[in-house]
């Protein structure tokens, strides 16, 4: 058991689906997984095993924004041994050829947060992916004939920031859409040699946003990442 997560061991699977909203963590359990027991409840962020084509899987909500999913992600791999973790959450797309419902791949995780420069003031220390989850990944996601983006996102330590107009202006440099998990959820997998992805549904488009969606549809409705991560975790 950890600060935060009231889970025995054995009870957390080796490989997980991190969803930002618990609800979704719930969804999933619920929809995609077989003989799901959930493992948490501390804080109401639901944790839950089960599985998934014959492979034990786990699924638990993170919270919104890198302090959050670092205290997720590492009592997740320092205390129960969790090796890959995907990030299945939603994004705001800057570019204007990424639309809502579109699936972005994060290859890199570029961010204003100092969560990582508190460490490495002295660099630019470059978030990236696994390639394996992402590759992987990928292929997946276009034999199920999903439209999908792969490239650099915006991890932001801001949602309703004053710098909107700056953050969109990154679209025009590759960056496909702002998020506020991935850079940290990599760093730390970086740390304890695990391995770290994020698939993100675009939700909104800061560009085109008569494309946004409701809180009802982002909680229950993208389940193209869904089935993504979870082919991606049991992909040999």
């Amino acid at each position: 058991m950890s600060i935060h997560i009231e889970a025995k061991q054995g009870q957390i699977a080796d490989k997980i689906l991190l969803p930002g909203d618990p609800l979704r963590a719930k969804f999933i359990a619920e929809n995609f997984l077989e003989d799901a027991e959930c493992f948490n409840t501390v804080r109401n962020m639901f944790g839950y095993t089960g599985t998934y084509k014959g492979h034990r899987v786990s699924v638990m909500g993170t919270g919104m924004g890198m302090p959050s999913i670092s205290i997720y992600a590492r009592e997740l791999i320092v205390y129960y041994g969790v090796k890959k973790l995907i990030r299945v959450g939603t994004a705001g797309s800057i570019n204007p050829d990424v639309h809502v419902r579109e699936l972005v791949l994060a290859q890199a995780a570029a961010t204003n947060s100092n969560i990582i420069r508190n460490d490495w003031p002295e660099y630019d220390f470059p978030q990236i992916a696994d390639f394996g989850l992402l590759d992987k990944a990928y292929h997946i996601a276009k034999e199920l004939g999903m439209t999908t983006h792969v490239g650099n996102v915006l991890s932001s330590d801001v949602f309703y920031s004053n710098m909107a107009d700056r953050n969109i202006s990154l679209g025009k440099l590759g960056v496909h859409a702002i998020e506020m998990e991935a850079a940290a959820l990599y760093y730390l997998a970086a740390q304890h040699g695990v391995q770290a992805l994020g698939i993100m549904t675009i939700s909104d488009s800061l560009v085109n946003p008569e494309e946004d969606t409701t809180a009802e549809e982002r909680q229950n409705t993208f389940t193209d990442m869904m089935k993504v991560g979870l082919e991606t975790l049991i992909a040999e």
